[in-house]
């Protein structure tokens, strides 16, 4: 039997939902404005609100820079969907890359990973919560490094040895990054436009690997 639970916020949950119904219903909702999470039986369908977009976009946009500026390769794949039958699992990320790994999925269209590398870090933002435990989805998909933003703090989480992730007060990817640093620049959007801040973060950069900041 299946439970609809009522809706909290921008979220929609199904319980007792087969993964071959959370297949079909992914399918259905292909390239609409909505994210689909899977927990063993949890269905969660979450609208996108402005404020979550603009988060998203302007953090993925200062971050792109930031792996530009450094000259290193990447590759991003967004909101790809990750699914893995074995454990009944499957979502949505934010944003995903891979930046280490980069070379393994250079060229391809399509990423499998029972064979490709999961990506080196991913993007959540929070602004509001849902009811699907989505670190626990990554942790299985053995994501190393998870940023989530709650539009006041990033909060970074590495995967361990155990598979259990722990909060950390630097990146693994960007050991040198202040995520209080860049934080700032993310307010910024509420005084000046895009271009500038943008300007700015760049400028900012630079001046940091000029200083040796690798």
């Amino acid at each position: 039997m299946v439970t609809i639970r009522a809706p909290r916020s921008e979220y929609f949950v199904l319980d007792g939902v087969s993964w071959k119904s959370y297949e079909q219903i992914s399918r259905a909702f292909d390239d609409r404005n909505v994210r689909i999470n899977y927990d063993r039986g949890r269905l969660e369908i979450s609208t996108l609100s402005a404020q979550h977009e603009r988060l998203k976009k302007l953090l993925a946009l200062l971050l792109v820079i930031l792996i530009q500026e450094l000259g290193w390769e990447w590759a991003g794949y967004g909101s790809m969907t990750f699914k893995r039958p074995k454990h009944e699992r499957g979502l949505e990320p934010d944003e995903c890359y891979w930046i280490q790994n980069e070379p393994h999925v250079r060229g391809k269209d399509k990423i499998d990973l029972r064979k490709d590398p999961p990506p080196d870090l991913v993007l959540e933002i929070e602004v509001s919560r849902g009811a699907v435990n989505r670190l626990g989805i990554f942790a299985v998909l053995r994501v190393p490094e998870v940023w989530r933003f709650d539009g006041k703090t990033i909060h970074v989480h590495l995967l361990g040895p155990d598979g259990r992730y722990t909060e950390s007060a630097s990146s693994r990817v960007f050991p040198f990054l202040s995520m209080k640093q860049l934080v700032r620049f993310l307010s910024r959007r509420k005084t000046m436009g895009t271009v500038t801040l943008v300007r700015q973060f760049q400028s900012w950069i630079r001046d940091q690997i000029a200083r040796d900041w690798k």
